[in-house]
C-alpha cells in the first residue's frame, strides 16, 4: 500500500490504559493507529492522507464526545466516528447515530464488535474518498469547457436536439455539433446518459436562452 492507502485508525480516550489497549488490539490485527488523550491533541497533529476513522470517547475533560462530533461536521472535517463510553443511554446513542455515527459500544466491549466498526467506518470513508476524487476529476474535466461549451452542455443534458440549441443559441446545427463533440471528448463521456449522470453529480443547472 502506499501512504495515501493505508488506514489509520485515531483513538481519542482520556485513559491512557484504554488507549494502550485499543492500540495493541489494532496493532495484533496489522491495523495503523495513532492515540491522543484530547480532542485538542487530535486536531494539533498532522492526519496521514488516507482512509480512517476516529474511536471517541464520549465523556472528556473539558469537552463531551458529542459536541466535538458536531464542531467536526462544522468545520466539514468528515470522518467516521465510533463512540465509546461507560455511561451510555438511549438519548446519547440515538443523537451519536443520527449525527453519522457508525457505531455506539459501552464499555467493556469485545474486541471483535470494536474491529466491525473500525472494517465499517474504514470501508465507508474509501468510498467517501473515492467519490470525492471521482468529483474532482469530474470538475477538472468541466473547467477546461469553454463558456460556450457550457452552455451548449447545460442544453443538451436536458435532452434537446441539436436543431433545437441552435436555435435557441441564434447559431447552426453545425456549430452546434463541434461544440457537442468539444464536449463530450472534454468531459470524457461515452453516452449522453453519462453525460446527464455527470452533470447530475456536478450539480449543473440547465442552461436557458
Amino acid at each position: 500500500m502506499t501512504p495515501a492507502t493505508v488506514p489509520t485508525v485515531f483513538v481519542i480516550d482520556d485513559d491512557a490504559l484504554v488507549r494502550a489497549a485499543i492500540q495493541g488490539m489494532l496493532k495484533s490485527v496489522g491495523l495503523r493507529s495513532e492515540t491522543f488523550a484530547t480532542p485538542q491533541e487530535f486536531l494539533h497533529n498532522k492526519r496521514p492522507d488516507g482512509p480512517s476513522c476516529l474511536i471517541l470517547d464520549v465523556r472528556l475533560p473539558g469537552v463531551n464526545g458529542l459536541d466535538f462530533q458536531r464542531e467536526l461536521a462544522d468545520a466539514g472535517f468528515r470522518i467516521p466516528i465510533i463512540f465509546i463510553t461507560g455511561h451510555g443511554d438511549i438519548p446519547m446513542t440515538v443523537r451519536a447515530m443520527k449525527s453519522g455515527a457508525i457505531e455506539f459500544l459501552t464499555k467493556p466491549f469485545r474486541d471483535q464488535d470494536l474491529l466491525d466498526a473500525i472494517h465499517q467506518a474504514l470501508d465507508r470513508d474509501r468510498m467517501a474518498r473515492q467519490q470525492q476524487g471521482e468529483l474532482a476529476g469530474l470538475r477538472k474535466c468541466y473547467e477546461s469547457l469553454t463558456a460556450r461549451e457550457r452552455e451548449v452542455m447545460g442544453l443538451v443534458v436536458t435532452g434537446m436536439l441539436n436543431k433545437q440549441i441552435a436555435f435557441d443559441l441564434g447559431t447552426s446545427e453545425i456549430t452546434v455539433k463541434i461544440h457537442r463533440g468539444h464536449v463530450m471528448h472534454k468531459m470524457q463521456a461515452d453516452s449522453l446518459a453519462q453525460l446527464v449522470r455527470m452533470a447530475a453529480k456536478l450539480e449543473i443547472p440547465a442552461s436557458k436562452k
